[in-house]
């Protein structure tokens, strides 16, 4: 089997089911386990991804997705080359454990994908009692763009014993206004910024953002960086992002007891 990845989840989905070395191909935004992708040829950046270079490559299949934006140019691109493509689009961790199977079968490796599934759910055991700690997710910062209700974040925060505060929103993300941040009334802010590296995120970007004053946020300085490869990528690393998660939520019930439970919403 030679196979192509893009978008990162999907090649780290292959390497955590222990078949890094099928792949022939990733896109630029690849850059986990280092070890395996540092020397395959890199065939474009996420929204740039070269359907050309990877007919040139022959694989048996693509695997790529509809996760951001501007994905079904690229799909559409793909599918063009008459290439085999699988296309992962979750918008909950339900999803993400289907597509971890379904790539798994492709490459004649149910066992491992069970085996993955399992262990994924073991790392992110249901916190106890009510998720009344409201933590927004950033994708971007200008203009603000938050996680809303079709994001498998949702899932990832209900378990770590929190909620998202713009779940109720039909979007899978949207840019927020001051005034919807200060109605949604978030404990905390994480931000977890698209394509940047997580030593250049900038927690004061969120904390001096004009009009975010009275967000309960920034008014207590909760803004915690998270990387995007532990929250924005639907795949193995989530675990990560919950661990991360447990770690806030724990803090604030430490740091202001009084604040939690209540109803959420």
């Amino acid at each position: 089997m030679k196979l192509i990845a893009h978008t990162a989840s999907n090649t780290e989905i292959v390497c955590a089911l222990g078949l890094g070395h099928t792949l022939i191909g990733v896109d630029a935004d690849s850059d986990y386990p280092p070890a395996v992708v540092e020397h395959l040829p890199k065939l474009g950046r996420d929204l740039a991804f070269d359907a050309e270079a990877v007919a040139a490559l022959q694989p048996d299949l693509v695997l790529t997705s509809l996760t951001v934006p501007g994905h079904e140019r690229v799909v559409a691109d793909l599918r063009a080359t008459g290439i085999p493509v699988y296309v992962a689009d979750p918008v909950s961790l339900s999803d993400i454990y289907a597509d971890i199977r379904a790539i798994a079968e492709h490459l004649d490796a149910a066992q491992a994908g069970e085996s993955l599934i399992a262990s994924m759910q073991a790392a992110m055991p249901p916190c106890a009692g009510d998720p009344a700690v409201r933590i927004g997710i950033e994708w971007w910062p200008k203009p603000a763009i938050v996680a809303t209700g079709r994001s498998w974040i949702n899932d990832v925060l209900q378990l770590a014993g929190a909620s998202n505060p713009w779940a109720q929103r039909a979007e899978k993300s949207a840019p927020i206004t001051p005034e919807e941040a200060i109605a949604a009334a978030p404990d905390a802010m994480v931000i977890s910024w698209c394509g940047v590296n997580e030593a250049n995120y900038r927690v004061d970007k969120v904390l001096n953002r004009p009009g975010w004053e009275a967000v309960p946020a920034v008014a207590a300085q909760r803004v915690y960086p998270i990387t995007e490869a532990h929250l924005g990528r639907p795949g193995p690393r989530l675990v990560e992002g919950y661990r991360r998660l447990r770690e806030i939520i724990e803090h604030i019930r430490a740091e202001d007891p009084q604040s939690v439970p209540r109803n959420s919403s």
